[in-house]
């Protein structure tokens, strides 16, 4: 069993849960994930790996409450303990060598940013930080990005807190400039992934991307994360979740996306009814 050694609210639908995990705080690197299971008889999810602490012994994890599992996770609290937490899972991201690096993070997908800017500055790389949101109450790790950045902007869809605009308004901005990095990192909603890479391919900017479909066995065998990169199917669970943004077809992606949020909502509302009865 694998204890709830912290919860935090970052947001009304985005909670972090610290994990008492130390086989896989070990190991864990930057980009990979686990799988975990809540109970006995709950499904299987995906959650990347938002930080770690290997003398603890724990990892960290950051999730968006959208469907049942998430809503039954979201009702656990400390002390309490996780039935399974398997992982660390996927190829981890590429950050040796870089000298700057331009991380960009969308939403939750902050999450999953964090770790690699924080990896980076920590390697002596100069790292300029991108982070959006739709409005200033979806503000996630503003913080945390700050501490371990050269350069950082924090965009506001409708201009509710920080700059105005989606993040490849201070992106294009930069290119512009004539500002290059090594590398440009984006990891959010495949839309916002998708005009990253419009945004610099023009530049020939390298241009990763973190894919992070439906995945259920973790291992490629079920294919339920397939992807098409550069014409050839691709599993985000093994040959990923890292990917040339610039070869990944996304509308593909958010063409399968588009066929799971009736099934998340109708699971989530289960999830409730079930915790109001018990409730009564």
């Amino acid at each position: 069993m694998y204890k709830i050694l912290k919860k935090e609210a970052l947001n009304p639908t985005v909670t972090l849960m610290e994990i008492e995990a130390p086989l896989i705080a070990k190991k864990a690197e930057p980009g990979q994930f686990i799988i975990l299971r809540v109970n006995e008889e709950g499904e299987r999810i995906p959650l990347t790996v938002a930080g770690y602490d290997r003398e603890k012994g724990s990892v960290t994890i950051i999730f968006q409450i959208v469907g049942g599992t998430t809503e039954l996770l979201n009702h656990l609290e400390e002390g309490d303990c996780l039935h399974d937490f398997v992982g660390p899972l996927g190829t981890p991201t590429e950050t040796e060598g870089y000298k700057k690096v331009c991380i960009i993070g969308g939403g939750v997908g902050c999450a999953i940013a964090l770790p690699i800017a924080q990896k980076l500055h920590e390697m002596g790389c100069e790292v300029h930080s991108i982070i959006g949101f739709r409005n200033k109450d979806l503000v996630i790790l503003e913080d945390a990005f700050k501490a371990c950045s050269d350069s950082f902007h924090l965009m506001t869809d409708d201009g509710s807190y920080g700059e105005t605009g989606n993040v490849c308004v201070p992106l294009n901005a930069a290119l512009e400039a004539g500002e290059r990095y090594d590398v440009v990192i984006a990891i959010g909603p495949l839309v916002m992934m998708k005009f990253v890479c419009l945004a610099t391919k023009p530049y020939e900017q390298k241009t990763i991307v973190s894919m992070n479909p439906i995945m259920v066995d973790g291992t490629g065998m079920c294919g339920g994360c397939r992807l098409t990169v550069g014409g050839e199917t691709k599993f985000a669970c093994v040959d990923g979740p890292d990917f040339d943004g610039h070869l990944v077809d996304f509308d593909e992606a958010m063409s399968r996306a588009r066929s799971y949020p009736e099934f998340e909502l109708k699971a989530r509302e289960k999830a409730c009814n079930l915790f109001k009865k018990e409730v009564q």
